[in-house]
């Protein structure tokens, strides 16, 4: 039944496939992966580049006031204007509901007592104890970045 004239010739394997270039797929995967890192990347220096901002506003403004006097108002009102960020009217609070405001979401009081109470009658004193605005400056500095939203 077979045929004595046909001729058996050993399988041979097809040669295998380079790695380079890749397959389409691969082109697509490693497109994906750059634009995640650069999205990454552009995220995170526009994230640091808001952070130095606010912080130069806020340095810059504490800076310019002449007096312990005048740097607690512009430390309130600072804090006021980037409360309006996370509360359309925050800026309109007054005495305890202000502080209330500002120790909201924190783990421990800082400006309902002493230290931030600085902050209700001490832009309208005639003299502020230097030392009181200086521990002030750390725990409103903090808050005006996080009211900014780049904390």
């Amino acid at each position: 039944m077979a045929d004595p004239t046909l001729l058996l010739r050993d399988v041979h394997d097809s040669a295998t496939p380079s790695w380079w270039p890749p397959a389409p797929g691969w082109w697509m995967v490693f497109v994906a992966v750059a634009l995640i890192a650069a999205a990454v990347w552009f995220l995170r220096a526009r994230r640091q580049r808001k952070r130095r901002t606010a912080e130069r506003l806020f340095d810059d403004a504490i800076a310019a006031a002449a007096s312990p006097a005048a740097q607690v108002a512009a430390m309130s009102e600072l804090l006021r204007r980037a409360a309006r960020r996370r509360d359309g009217a925050a800026d309109r609070l007054q005495g305890e509901d202000w502080l209330a405001f500002l120790d909201r979401g924190a783990k421990s009081p800082q400006f309902v007592e002493a230290a931030g109470r600085l902050l209700l009658d001490g832009g309208f004193r005639r003299d502020v104890d230097p030392l009181h605005v200086e521990a002030l400056r750390e725990p409103v500095r903090a808050r005006f970045l996080e009211l900014m939203g780049v904390r």
